[in-house]
């Protein structure tokens, strides 16, 4: 049965993603919805990850109108670069997007880490992703977040959240940012 966000005027169906192999190489264009649905498309992603100067790490609440792992905390910003940009670039664009944080607010995004996961979300659809984790420090501190795509923000300190979840086990964290977490490279 067939998903209202499954729809082929779904937002999504007019968006397409780099579908990568294993070590993150471009293979091919494919449609984002796609690669979200059925058994999905691996494809590239990122996640970007903003700290403060006290060592606390900014977490984003996803819009409850995202199609998949809506209302989930995330990391600062996720999502998947275009085809001309780099991972980097299109973190440049979500972090203004999505939270008004432009890059005069903070210092050079660095990757820290990739890795592939899979992860199905109920019978809404799949993540299957390369992803990127880029981290930087945020300076300026001053958000404004854009209430279509972020339903609330959180400042948590990163080794509480890291070394004693149960501080926070009343947060559904998305499943990239979780792997991100647990491989802890801060």
């Amino acid at each position: 049965m067939a998903k209202a966000g499954d729809s082929p005027d779904h937002e999504n169906a007019t968006q397409e993603v780099v579908a990568v192999d294993a070590d993150d190489h471009r293979q091919e264009i494919v449609n984002r919805l796609a690669a979200h649905t059925g058994e999905g498309i691996r494809h590239r992603a990122f996640t970007a990850l903003l700290f403060d100067e006290d060592g606390r790490i900014l977490l984003a609440q996803r819009s409850p109108d995202k199609r998949l792992w809506d209302d989930h905390w995330d990391g600062t910003v996720a999502s998947h670069p275009r085809e001309d940009e780099s991972q980097i670039e299109a973190a440049r664009q979500r972090l203004d997007e999505e939270l008004g944080v432009t890059p005069d607010q903070y210092d050079t995004l660095t990757l820290t880490d990739r890795f592939e996961y899979r992860r199905r979300y109920y019978d809404e659809g799949i993540e299957h992703e390369v992803c990127a984790v880029l981290q930087a420090t945020l300076e300026d501190t001053h958000l404004d977040p854009d209430p279509d795509e972020v339903a609330g923000v959180l400042w948590a300190p990163y080794e509480r959240l890291t070394h004693n979840r149960r501080w926070y086990r009343q947060l559904r964290l998305c499943p990239w940012f979780e792997i991100a977490i647990r491989r802890d490279m801060r």
